[in-house]
């Protein structure tokens, strides 16, 4: 494991966890998280090495969101870069994580808010810990939205459901979070890191150019017509159908044996 300050990277089997490490401050976002973060999922993306991520935090908290003190201070300083964080920091983090060929699994341990908890929405996957929760109080400070929560959350629990959480800034805790849809599956507090990097091993040994394209046609689906959604599809089984992978899987299948599945 390395650290560096504000982040830990930790790579076993495949699995590259990357945890934000600011837990006095329950890991709010500064400028240097930002940009760290950025890098290291732009890293993660890049790299044939690494099939599957995990983004957790340290501490009692997954992510509080924005850190106020420094956004106050730097408009206080007048400086316009609190102003630019938008466009510079949350849309490209959440470009990447989406965007990633390979799962993205965010392990929500206690509280995630604002852009910490749009990072997990943006997640393929999201597993909380008891202690987790979730909010999104940008209408208690005269905001709209950001960090792709508008596209995203509306998305796991449909729009009604997703206007009230937003217009009303309600927490949810880790019980209605998955009775509606916001998770896939809750564990006690102590088991949440082991758990993650178990699903990830899995996915990480798995067919992961096929995992790719199912994050792809998924994405384009959600923002496309039918037609346009078969289209992907087809490009997708078409490209799939000629990997090594798919060779194997059948092979494997004839001869009753697990597939040994490299990305290729």
């Amino acid at each position: 494991m390395t650290t560096e300050d504000v982040l830990l990277t930790a790579d076993t089997d495949g699995v590259r966890t990357l945890t934000l490490n600011r837990p006095k401050s329950y890991n709010s976002l500064t400028v240097e998280l930002k940009e760290r973060l950025l890098d290291a999922l732009r890293a993660a993306a890049a790299e044939d090495t690494v099939r599957a991520v995990v983004l957790t935090g340290a501490g009692k908290a997954f992510c509080a969101g924005q850190d106020l003190k420094e956004h106050v201070g730097l408009l206080q300083a007048g400086d316009s870069a609190p102003l630019r964080t938008v466009a510079e920091h949350y849309n490209p983090i959440v470009r990447t994580i989406v965007r990633m060929p390979k799962p993205v699994i965010s392990a929500v341990n206690g509280s995630a808010a604002g852009a910490g908890a749009a990072f997990a929405y943006a997640s393929d996957l999201r597993i909380a810990a008891t202690s987790a929760s979730f909010l999104m109080a940008f209408a208690n400070v005269g905001l709209g939205p950001d960090s792709g929560a508008s596209w995203t959350l509306q998305r796991l629990v449909g729009y009604g459901r997703a206007a009230e959480l937003m217009l009303l800034a309600r927490t949810v805790d880790a019980e209605e979070a998955l009775r509606i849809g916001l998770v896939g599956e809750v564990v006690p507090e102590g088991e949440l890191a082991e758990r993650a990097q178990q699903v990830a091993a899995r996915l990480a040994a798995g067919p992961t150019a096929a995992y790719a394209r199912i994050k792809d046609v998924l994405t384009t689906a959600a923002e496309s017509t039918l037609d346009e959604a078969l289209a992907a599809e087809d490009a997708a089984q078409a490209a799939l159908g000629a990997t090594a992978d798919h060779s194997e899987a059948v092979e494997a299948f004839v001869a009753k044996r697990p597939p040994n599945f490299t990305g290729a």
